[in-house]
């Protein structure tokens, strides 16, 4: 049997969002993948900065790696996307990539945010759509973009080579699943989708989470693996069956308050990290329905 590649990851912790950026490379030939970079934002004055964004650059230029794919895992809710500045200051032409279940999402927010029908909800703003299961490279190093719908319905895990970037579909053991009340989500279709993980994948293949909040007042974390999921996951362990995971799920998310930065970011991220085009002014802006989330 071949060895499974690994891949060097290189983490990178937002502690304003919880959000977990990863800079993942094959050593041998210095290609490399960004996925789920984030835009600095200040909710309060309406300010972006990209501090964030440039210490994942820094970190590739340090090693002399060569960007190949930016990748989201989905269109998050909790932060706004600097995909589309990385590409256009450090890597034009690498493509900006999501799962194609971001037709759905945008569809869904179109009308939530009156974006009328001039706004494509065909994922055209992003380089290109994965399917379910399809594969690609980094460089030597086979991957897969897996669908694991339930938090969202455009949500994707990127298996590259023996790691796993899920998303925000499982978080660390004892941080347990991401919450499926958003439009689109399910608790049903997220045990499904956990489920497919454990079944399919060694339990060695490292896992790498999209946030961790340090339950219980532990530093953030990010690396687990699937066999520490499917043995201490305090949500969707071993012997948890669809009907008590759902309960749990639903219980715990009617206690949830709505992320604080959801409506800047999805207007940002539905558009592949683009920020709104300018008014006359030359001022963006972005828009804030009222009672409708």
């Amino acid at each position: 049997m071949n060895e499974i590649a690994a891949p060097v990851v290189h983490p990178f912790h937002h502690a304003a969002t919880g959000t977990w950026s990863y800079v993942v490379a094959d050593a041998a030939g210095g290609e490399a993948a960004v996925i789920d970079p984030v835009l600095d934002f200040d909710m309060a004055s309406g300010r972006t900065a990209t501090t964030s964004a440039q210490a994942l650059a820094d970190c590739v230029r340090t090693h002399g790696y060569r960007v190949c794919w930016l990748l989201e895992t989905h269109a998050h809710a909790d932060h706004l996307s600097a995909a589309q500045w990385l590409k256009a200051t450090h890597w034009p032409g690498v493509p900006v990539v999501i799962g194609e279940g971001i037709r759905a999402v945008q569809s869904r927010f179109r009308e939530v945010f009156d974006l009328g029908p001039g706004f494509a909800v065909d994922g055209s703003q992003f380089d290109h759509l994965f399917a379910a299961d399809e594969t690609f490279a980094l460089g030597g190093i086979a991957c897969r973009a897996i669908p694991v719908p339930g938090h969202t319905s455009d949500s994707n895990a990127y298996l590259i080579g023996d790691a796993l970037f899920t998303g925000d579909s499982l978080f660390m053991p004892d941080g347990g699943t991401a919450r499926c009340d958003f439009p689109g989500g399910s608790a049903s279709t997220l045990y499904r989708s956990i489920r497919r993980l454990f079944a399919e994948l060694p339990d060695d293949t490292r896992v790498f989470v999209c946030h961790d909040y340090g339950p219980g007042g532990r530093e953030p974390a990010c690396e687990t693996s699937i066999g520490a999921q499917k043995r201490d996951n305090v949500h969707v362990h071993e012997g948890v069956d669809e009907a008590a995971f759902v309960a749990t799920r639903e219980t715990r998310d009617a206690s949830l308050a709505m992320p604080a930065l959801i409506i800047p970011s999805v207007q940002v991220n539905i558009r592949a990290g683009a920020l709104p085009d300018p008014h006359g002014n030359g001022i963006r802006y972005l828009d804030l329905p009222l009672d409708a989330l």
